[in-house]
């Protein structure tokens, strides 16, 4: 077994999915306002929006990608004006974090494996 998505809610579908194409550096062809599917490798990765309002205070769910090269990618965010949490930051057991917020205020971490 294994996950096959990830969906995110949102009350602004463009602007999450956007977003979230900038960051991947994907594209799946549709400016949709109450639902978009953004397919990376195996898993999809969903913004809708079920009509229901969102407070934007997800506490409860962060995501986490693994990334080859985190300084370039924390350029990118800069650019992006993202909201940085945390600096690329080395971890006792090897990995180099990072975290931010996408525009609901999600968490994210990007993490990058030492050779």
């Amino acid at each position: 077994m294994r996950i096959g998505e990830v969906c995110l809610n949102t009350n602004d579908v463009i602007t999450l999915a956007n977003f979230y194409k900038k960051l991947l550096g994907i594209d799946n062809g549709s400016n949709a306002e109450i639902h978009q599917t953004l397919i990376c490798e195996e898993t999809q990765l969903t913004i809708y929006n079920d009509g229901a309002s969102k407070n934007n205070n997800n506490q409860n769910i962060s995501l986490a990608f693994t990334v080859d090269d985190i300084e370039a990618e924390y350029k990118k965010l800069l650019t992006m004006r993202v909201e940085i949490i945390e600096k690329p930051t080395k971890r006792p057991w090897g990995t180099v974090n990072m975290s931010f917020y996408d525009p609901d205020r999600n968490v994210i971490y990007f993490r990058s494996f030492s050779d």
